[in-house]
């Protein structure tokens, strides 16, 4: 997926893609959406979730790092990431006034599979992202419920669409239908090869600035506001044994990717990155008071970075190829990418 080869939209890429091109190129990782969506009673939105491996995410941490490009969001969990510098549940993305349920239904995920948080340890950190679908979707009816989390959470695997799916249902991007996006790239390392993915949510840039390549493409993006009044969520994965502060400078690139689709990063924009190593895994209880890991040398993080800035790019393009047009709530319609190429 991400952008295929054969499609009119071509962006320069130095890395070589992945199997897939989408973020389950990570080995281990997987990713499920449950999407809500019925026209007559205005619904569109749902919840995506990311799994960062396959095993017991609490009691097997993986390494994290959080970039708070533009603080204007609701999300959950970014505060013990910030300062353990570790992921223990999976990481949710839904709307924003669904932050409490979706928050809800991951804590009861987590605790129906390690019976010892809250007895004889500790509670458990579950993140939850959001961004705002209330131009299209019925916001205020509070649809998504806990069934649909963890359906989006079981039904996870290493194939999943892009556009208007899941948590990215009703979202909306430099004034065209936003959504989901992913891309994937590999990276070649002491005779190895490693791969970097991202998966994002798309609701961000003022109507009429994307640019592909470089490039202004001419749209007449229909707007609700005049400035950037959205939000984006920005996922990096990667098997690359990074640690937290790694990770941590690697999420702040994202805003390079960004930048380059046709963002500024505006006042009213919600726009994070979480990044993540399975490649560096952080067990809850350890038989030793010392742990051994590995970690990249940072002389060799440019292309990493660079890396990034490419899957992000290609992931904000993507997540507008692969998404359709979308009436909405109170007649509000955004056009999809497609019907300007």
């Amino acid at each position: 997926m991400g952008l295929p080869d054969h499609c009119a939209v071509k962006l320069q890429n130095k890395y070589t893609k992945g199997k897939k091109n989408l973020l389950t190129d990570v080995p281990g990782v997987k990713v499920g959406h449950i999407t809500l969506e019925d026209q007559e009673k205005d619904i569109h939105t749902g919840v995506t979730a990311i799994l960062p491996h396959g095993g017991n995410l609490f009691k097997d941490k993986v390494m994290a790092g959080v970039s708070v490009i533009n603080g204007f969001g609701k999300s959950t969990g970014l505060v013990q990431i910030e300062e353990l510098g570790t992921v223990e549940a999976p990481i949710l993305m839904t709307n924003t006034l669904s932050i409490g349920a979706v928050l809800d239904a991951s804590i009861k995920y987590m605790l129906r599979d390690n019976e010892e948080i809250g007895v004889s340890t500790g509670t458990v950190n579950c993140v939850v992202t959001e961004c705002n679908d209330g131009v299209l979707n019925d916001i205020r009816g509070l649809h998504v419920k806990e069934e649909h989390v963890f359906a989006a959470l079981d039904c996870a695997g290493e194939n999943f669409e892009e556009g208007s799916v899941g948590a990215g249902t009703g979202m909306r991007c430099l004034g065209l239908k936003g959504g989901i996006g992913s891309a994937s790239r590999i990276l070649s390392i002491d005779d190895h090869e490693y791969t970097i993915g991202c998966l994002l949510m798309s609701n961000f840039g003022v109507p009429g600035s994307l640019r592909i390549d470089g490039r202004p493409i001419a749209t007449k993006g229909e707007g609700v506001h005049p400035g950037d009044r959205g939000s984006v969520i920005i996922v990096l994965g990667t098997d690359l044994p990074l640690n937290d502060r790694q990770l941590k400078r690697t999420a702040k690139r994202a805003a390079v990717g960004l930048a380059r689709a046709g963002s500024y990063l505006g006042n009213g924009s919600g726009d994070i990155a979480i990044a993540f190593s399975n490649g560096n895994l952080v067990p809850h209880h350890s038989q030793t008071k010392i742990m051994l890991t590995k970690m990249l040398h940072d002389d060799a993080l440019d292309q990493v970075f660079e890396a990034t800035a490419e899957i992000v790019e290609e992931a904000v393009i993507s997540s507008l190829y692969h998404a359709g047009t979308v009436k909405g709530i109170r007649g509000k319609v955004i056009h999809g990418l497609c019907e300007y190429l």
